[in-house]
């Protein structure tokens, strides 16, 4: 193998790229003596920025509702610069979709429950994510769609 050759994966930089914080029906949703409801989503995407440098985003928005009321509306997105280089392309989407993810999820889950906290209200801990498990579903939803859509064609 030449220099050339070795495969590189070096973190760069992880940083919180986004994040907000809404709290449209206070202060009156605040004196309502009732437990929310909490839905939590989550996203990962993944983009080159430059020859052999990747961006990895890791979104999660939190919602937490009193009946059709929210009480708050958090959202943080959590990215990190990777620079990967001289790895097959097959090793490329698992890479991106399960190990990035994996490094940057850990800042999202602090950083979630730090902007929510300090927003006044107990944090919401966002609970392990098996990111290969998330990618595998995702393959196997991209590969069903592509074969409903050869057989419509």
């Amino acid at each position: 193998m030449s220099e050339q050759q070795v495969p590189v994966f070096q973190i760069q930089r992880v940083y919180m790229k986004e994040a907000s914080l809404e709290q449209p029906n206070s202060p009156a949703i605040l004196l309502v003596q009732e437990q929310p409801s909490v839905d939590i989503q989550l996203g990962v995407g993944a983009e080159q920025v430059a020859d052999g440098v990747f961006e990895v985003c890791v979104t999660a928005t939190v919602q937490t509702k009193i009946q059709d009321k929210t009480v708050f509306l958090a959202e943080v997105k959590q990215a990190g610069i990777f620079e990967i280089r001289n790895l097959p392309e097959e090793q490329m989407g698992p890479i991106m979709g399960i190990a990035c993810p994996q490094i940057v999820y850990p800042y999202l889950r602090g950083n979630m429950a730090d902007v929510i906290t300090r927003a006044g209200f107990p944090p919401v801990h966002l609970s392990e994510i098996n990111f290969q498990a998330m990618y595998e579903q995702q393959q196997a939803q991209a590969e069903q769609a592509a074969a409903e859509a050869t057989a419509a064609a």
